[in-house]
């Protein structure tokens, strides 16, 4: 078999085999990023990516993606719960539905909202790596990934295994509800196990979560089953399939439209699937084609105990195939892409309807020169109800020598709106509008590297536009909120990032993970006179700083949050989490919000109080 052939094999698998830590800056470079044409090492990418590999996903203190995801520089998530019950992710200032969310490169279209983006039925236990692209995406991945795209990407099956987590939390609160007593708590249990064949291979985690909140009506009980299987037909052809399921309900309390919204409740279920294939045609041409369903039915009950009025219940279907190829030629690599999706919704007070896209992706990259590196592309992208549009880019790196990089990228994308965006009908509270135009943006960025041994830096800047920005206002209070095109979202923003690892024996280790990023947007509009409901209330400032060390079957991790929004909204959250490891089992011991910062990061939510947590992992070969 052929050098190049078995390269393709090895990189078009959905899964990577790569286990080091992120702080551990001799490995992270030897990680290829997954994007659904090129598969490029991390040290030869242009474009601004950060990486959460699976060492980090056990020793940071938390139980869920939602979780682990506020630890990494520009992404702001805004939880409502514990748990992940409720949660938005945006950015660099981005809105909720301007990321991009993908497992495995699959994307998770969330057409009514955006608000289920996060629906993930996927354990932290079944993740290798959280890839994290910091600005526009769609070249690579096609509409909505506006300020940047998630990347999910699931571990590889080596052997057969069986796995068990278990953990519960408190925050020792008595609860506020008259007739009941005792405290807030949480509590979680995942099972799960991997097969492994030399043929095929495959994993089925489940898990159930229960919480009675941290307030009253915040309670929840979500349950989760993920499957995935790797066949191999032969040598040069093979096969992946994977499906999931979320069943989520939870109280609503201050969710969406606080104060008359205390006695609320959403029950949320979202089912998601995929096959795909790999195929090696010649020496050169590789073809990746792919199907994936993703189905949300969405139930929101303004008064829990009264199902007759102020009910709203969406049911929502997104169908989606995609053809991705790839050739070698001797100066670069071209990849080719085309896509169509099937959205459409039927809900009791948006309406039926549906819509049709159509993209087609051209990039060419190349190494050729010793010391450039680029990538061109384009996506051309086709919608039942914006027409035709082009998002072109261009990524350029130039290095230095073996220790400085220089890279600059410039890019565009779009943002469609969702059905809730253009057609819902909440009268006297908010209402859509089918005239709106779709957003679009262009960000031109800046930035530069510097690696050597456990040292690692990077620092930039960057520029957005985005046009036809859309958020929703109305004129007096006399008449409903209703979403339009408020103007142009302009955001300067400069990022930093330091890590480094210090081995002070075998077996003893510490590491260090500080970043800073600073973001300066404004919105240019002629509404001067509106109320507008949202406005801008993205991360002005937000530093993060972790410390773990290592010694023998101990770890200890301390991970700190000092975050303030543009509405001079600041907060320095602390957490923490004792851990000891046996080669079979792991116990460990987290602490949130170790200070008891009192703060909200959406809606009319208080975040959890000093959130203490027990766990046991028990995960054995066979």
């Amino acid at each position: 078999m052929s050098t190049k052939k078995l390269l393709f094999l090895f990189c078009s698998i959905p899964t990577f085999a790569f286990t080091q830590s992120l702080n551990d800056t001799t490995k992270i470079s030897e990680v290829i990023i997954q994007e659904n044409r090129f598969q490029i090492p991390f040290n030869q990418h242009s474009r601004n990516i950060q990486v959460l590999t699976q060492k980090d996903l056990k020793k940071l203190p938390s139980t869920s993606i939602n979780e682990v995801l506020r630890y990494v520089s520009g992404v702001d998530i805004r939880q409502r719960g514990p748990f992940g019950t409720q949660a938005d992710i945006g950015i660099d200032g981005g809105s909720f539905d301007q990321t991009l969310v993908l497992i495995n490169g699959v994307k998770l279209s969330d057409p009514q909202t955006g608000h289920h983006m996060l629906n993930i039925p996927i354990p932290l236990e079944a993740i290798e790596r959280i890839e994290i692209l910091r600005g526009p995406a769609s070249r690579m991945y096609g509409i909505n990934a506006l300020t940047g795209a998630v990347n999910i990407v699931t571990k590889q099956v080596e052997h057969n295994s069986v796995y068990t987590h278990l953990y519960a939390g408190t925050s020792f609160d008595k609860v506020e509800e008259t007739d009941k007593d005792g405290i807030y708590y949480g509590t979680g249990i995942q099972v799960g196990g991997t097969f492994y064949n030399k043929s095929n291979q495959h994993q089925l985690y489940a898990s159930k979560e229960h919480s009675n909140g941290q307030r009253y009506n915040t309670g929840s009980d979500n349950e989760k089953i993920y499957y995935q299987n790797n066949l191999v037909i032969n040598s040069d052809n093979r096969i992946q399939m994977m499906a999931g399921y979320m069943n989520n309900r939870f109280g609503a309390n201050g969710y969406y439209a606080a104060p008359g919204d205390k006695n609320s409740e959403e029950l949320v279920e979202t089912f998601l699937s995929s096959i795909s294939s790999q195929h090696q045609l010649n020496e050169n041409w590789y073809l990746n084609p792919r199907i994936n369903y993703r189905y949300n039915d969405d139930d929101y009950r303004y008064f829990k105990d009264d199902l007759s009025k102020g009910r709203s219940h969406h049911y929502t279907h997104s169908l989606s195939g995609e053809l991705n190829a790839y050739r070698q030629f001797k100066y670069g690599d071209l990849g080719l892409g085309i896509e169509s999706r099937h959205e459409k919704i039927n809900s009791s007070n948006i309406g039926n309807h549906s819509r049709n896209n159509l993209g087609f992706f051209t990039e060419f990259r190349s190494t050729y020169f010793r010391k450039f590196i680029f990538n061109l592309g384009a996506y051309i992208n086709y919608n039942s109800d914006y027409d035709w549009q082009v998002f072109p880019g261009l990524d350029i790196s130039y290095l230095i020598n073996d220790n400085w990089k220089i890279s600059a990228s410039s890019g565009t994308s779009q943002r469609i709106p969702t059905f809730t965006d253009l057609y819902l009908n909440q009268r006297p509270g908010n209402i859509g509008n089918p005239d709106l135009k779709s957003e679009n943006a262009w960000q031109n960025e800046i930035g530069t590297s510097y690696t050597k041994g456990n040292l690692s830096i990077r620092a930039g800047y960057f520029y957005r536009d985005i046009d036809n920005f859309i958020d929703w206002m109305r004129e007096s209070t006399d008449v409903p909120y209703q979403a339009n095109n408020l103007g142009n979202n302009k955001t300067h923003g400069i990022f930093s990032n330091l890590l480094y690892n210090y081995q002070i024996a075998e077996r003893k280790s510490l590491n260090f993970n500080f970043s800073y990023s600073y973001l300066n947007p404004s919105i240019v509009n002629n509404y001067k006179n509106s109320i507008i409901k949202y406005g801008i209330e993205s991360l002005k400032h937000q530093a993060i700083g972790t410390i773990s060390f290592h010694t023998g079957n101990w770890n200890f991790i301390t991970a700190n949050r000092w975050l303030e929004r543009t509405s001079n909204n600041s907060y320095f959250v602390s957490d923490a989490r004792i851990a000891f490891q046996k080669s079979k089992y792991t116990i460990y011991g987290d602490i949130q919000n170790i200070f008891d910062a009192q703060y909200i990061e959406v809606g009319a939510v208080p975040m959890p109080s000093r959130w203490a947590t027990l766990g046991f992992k028990y995960n054995i070969k066979l």
